[in-house]
């Protein structure tokens, strides 16, 4: 027991370690939901870009989605702009799964959550998701593509994603 529990120590801190820095360049090419392709083109309209890392069977991700189209709104004057990815929704062979991206949907709907959200895809899991071991994360993404500060790992209120936000905008000007 005691070796198994030193290897997932190991895993995990090793899994921290190579996960997406700062200042690393993040690029796509994907759909959204609406079937729209969207690539990293869309951070240059943008000072800050929020993506949000979430799943369908994840109650702390729901549960924060409603603060996050809030903050979409009320944030878009300033060059910020959320942007949803749902973990969960293709396959093992990247194909969307229709009971997941229903579910997706629904959420969605429910929460008001009525940003871009992006269908992961291999080019993503690849690169930028690779380890995502936990949901929600969230990654800050400059106009240029890169990555601002660490990842962030759990929800967090309106109010909490304010301050973080608000000193990411002042640390760019």
């Amino acid at each position: 027991m005691k070796k198994l529990v030193t290897l997932l120590a190991v895993l995990a801190l090793s899994s921290i370690l190579f996960a997406q820095k700062a200042g690393k360049k993040i690029s796509f090419n994907s759909v959204d939901l609406n079937g729209n392709t969207v690539t990293d083109a869309v951070f240059e309209k943008n000072k800050i870009t929020m993506l949000n890392i979430w799943g369908t069977f994840c109650p702390p991700c729901i549960r924060e989605m409603p603060d996050l189209a809030k903050l979409n709104e009320a944030y878009k004057s300033k060059g910020v702009e959320v942007i949803g990815i749902p973990i969960d929704i293709i396959d093992q062979f990247g194909n969307i799964s229709p009971n997941e991206r229903a579910a997706a949907d629904k959420i969605i709907n429910a929460t008001g959550a009525h940003y871009v959200h992006l269908v992961p895809n291999y080019g993503m899991f690849s690169t930028f998701l690779r380890n995502i071991q936990a949901v929600p994360a969230t990654i800050f993404v400059d106009s240029k593509g890169n990555q601002i500060g660490q990842m962030y790992l759990g929800a967090r209120n309106q109010q909490d994603w304010q301050k973080i936000i608000d000193k990411l905008l002042k640390d760019a000007e």
